[in-house]
């Protein structure tokens, strides 16, 4: 169900963006500005509370309800009142600072650019405290066994502005960089208003679920110096990730025009399958590992880590293999209609091409990083980010140094793919000496098979493609869209085959549970 839901606020997610590359037109320089702008609030957040909330604050609210008379009611209300403190502070000194992180990100802005985008951040700044509210309560939700608004409420910011981006196109909104007062405020605070929705759905439902929303005017007591201790390390952690990230939005940025849209559409694309599989089975799994680690059953940590990676495996292989070979043929179907740029669609396409090779090790690494935090071994988790960060900013470094400007975009996933893939294996060798035991045997041979059958999948795809022959002679769109399907049926078809003669237990499994009253296997 949190697939179902995930897969739902994804697709909603999907359409926005749609949306807006046709209304403020992509490979623009409107929209490389409002998506720069936009992306500072979620960097800010992550820098300061992000990386705690998803490895800190769920261990120790299950840990609180667990040990506490009160369930941890009084524990959950003082850390949402600091939450809120912290962030309020934050949220004003961002404003004031919004020049300052538009120069970190985008030092290749045009005048005009930087002014725009500047006007557009301090509007969306105050999103900070909204998703951080949000993911207070989610946590509280989640440490419950409440998982289903959260999920879902981003369906509702996504269903906000893709009306701002259709109402935007419908009143004959520019694409240039200078707007008229009432378009710059429509897509400012429409933009805003989606957040505040998102975060009022999941106050709503904490509500809903007897949980007292109430805030505390002294939020001591709930061991502030111990999260402060833990935070210490995520906040190491958070800061390699975020540097990583500016360094790849910079390298965008030289791209040229349409660069940074091009980096950041291909980024939102790969993140679907794995916000739709690794994080429903992430959220799902990482209070139920707090409780194993708590009591000290480390046997079932590593039976919960090693079903999550290879459940997780089992889908993200065929479409990391979908990604690399119908890369362009996915960002044409998409992206070629309205005000787009035909050279970004191209280079989009390229980019979601190279994203397939990260999609595996990013996947892997981040559920085997849940497992450091259920143990609350967050300075072993922030070294293996720091190195991750290092590996990305120097593959982001090496792309523009080597590559002619048009292509820097295209080597920021690659250097992506091999950070990942040095912080996946140091993630290992880590829980291998904490654990004593990660369950080798068995993922090791769930790789060879799961990569056998994505072979064959690939060969299906191949063979389907290229038997379509002459009779492809239409428009570029059309013939991107019957390549692309095609290929996704033939490939399906493959890897079903493949994965049923070489006994892929984890695909029966997902398929029995997806399809419980047929025989699937």
């Amino acid at each position: 169900m949190l697939a179902v839901a995930t897969l739902a606020s994804r697709v909603a997610g999907f359409v926005r963006i749609l949306v807006l590359a046709a209304a403020l037109g992509l490979g623009t320089r409107l929209l490389d500005t409002y998506n720069i702008a936009n992306t500072l609030p979620n960097a800010v957040y992550e820098l300061v509370v992000g990386g705690t909330m998803a490895s800190i604050v769920i261990p120790l609210l299950t840990r609180a309800a667990l040990n506490e008379s009160d369930g941890g009611v009084l524990y959950a209300q003082k850390l949402l009142s600091l939450i809120v403190y912290v962030l309020s502070l934050v949220t004003i000194v961002a404003i004031v600072a919004a020049p300052l992180l538009i120069d970190l990100y985008a030092p290749a802005f045009t005048p005009e650019q930087r002014h725009l985008a500047i006007v557009f951040s301090r509007y969306f700044l105050p999103q900070i405290l909204f998703y951080g509210v949000a993911a207070t309560a989610s946590a509280i939700l989640n440490s419950r066994g409440h998982f289903g608004a959260q999920a879902w409420a981003p369906l509702c910011n996504s269903v906000i502005v893709i009306a701002v981006g259709l109402t935007y196109a419908a009143v004959g909104g520019s694409t240039t960089t200078t707007l008229g007062t009432g378009h710059l405020l429509l897509l400012s605070l429409g933009t805003t208003a989606g957040v505040l929705a998102q975060m009022s759905l999941v106050v709503v439902s904490l509500r809903r679920n007897g949980f007292p929303v109430r805030l505390r005017l002294d939020p001591r007591g709930i061991a502030i110096r111990r999260i402060g201790k833990l935070g210490l390390w995520v906040l190491l952690s958070v800061v390699t990730t975020q540097i990583l990230v500016a360094a790849a939005t910079r390298a965008a940025s030289w791209s040229g025009q349409g660069g940074i849209t091009a980096f950041q559409y291909a980024n939102a694309i790969y993140h679907v399958p794995f916000a739709v599989i690794a994080i429903s089975v992430m959220t799902a799994m990482l209070p139920r590992l707090s409780q194993y680690a708590a009591r000290g059953e480390h046997q079932r940590v590593v039976t919960g880590l090693s079903r999550a990676v290879r459940t997780a495996l089992v889908v993200m292989a065929p479409i990391a293999a979908a990604f690399v070979l119908l890369g362009p043929q996915i960002a044409t179907v998409l992206f070629s209609h309205g005000n787009s740029s035909a050279e970004t669609v191209r280079v989009l396409g390229l980019v979601l091409a190279a994203y397939g090779l990260t999609l595996v090790p990013f996947t892997s690494y981040s559920i085997l990083q849940r497992g450091l935090y259920a143990l609350q071994d967050t300075r072993a988790a922030a070294l293996v980010s720091a190195a991750v960060a290092g590996v990305g900013v120097a593959g982001c470094a090496l792309a523009g140094w080597l590559l002619a400007p048009g292509d820097i975009v295209i080597g920021i996933p690659l250097a992506y793919a091999a950070a990942y893939t040095v912080g996946l294996n140091l993630t290992v060798l880590v829980l291998r000496r904490r654990l004593r035991y990660i369950d080798g045997k068995r993922l090791a041979r769930t790789h060879v098979r799961v990569a056998a059958a994505t072979l064959t999948a690939a060969v299906f795809a191949g063979l389907a493609v290229g038997g379509l022959g002459p009779a492809m002679d239409t428009s570029p769109w059309v013939e991107a869209l019957v390549t692309g399907a095609v290929a996704v049926l033939a490939g399906a078809a493959g890897y079903l085959v493949a994965g049923r003669i070489l006994r892929l237990a984890e695909l029966r499994h997902l398929l029995n549970m997806a399809l419980p009253r047929v025989r699937t296997w």
